[in-house]
């Protein structure tokens, strides 16, 4: 069972465990469950308000789902990703670090993700 650590610069962090299922559900439903205070607006993946940053752990491979297109998308336009960027991802098969909460989902590793940051 992943552990996600949410952390935030003036709130601290706040571990909570990603129970079974949390792999089918964004990461932001986790953290409305354990009441962490992360900013959302459309939870839709169109706004990116929910705007984090991830730490993933040291195994290999993707530990969070892929983007979606929506979160590309988003992504882009705010400049924390380029179009060289998402094709490293796709042949790299790992993630960007900068994600919306509204639309990652966790996979089996660790995480510790920076939310409040700009």
């Amino acid at each position: 069972m992943p552990k996600i650590t949410f952390r935030h610069a003036e709130s601290g962090d706040t571990t909570v465990d990603a129970v079974a299922g949390s792999h089918l559900e964004p990461v932001l439903k986790l953290a409305q469950r354990h009441n962490i205070p992360i900013a959302f607006d459309c939870q839709d993946g169109q706004c990116g308000s929910c705007l984090v940053y991830v730490h993933y752990g040291q195994s290999k491979g993707k530990m969070a789902g892929p983007l979606t297109d929506r979160e590309e998308r988003v992504l882009l336009e705010l400049g924390k990703i380029t179009q060289a960027d998402i094709e490293r991802m796709r042949t790299d098969d790992f993630p960007t670090n900068w994600r919306l909460m509204c639309q990652m989902v966790v996979r089996e590793e660790d995480l510790v993700v920076e939310y409040g940051v700009a």
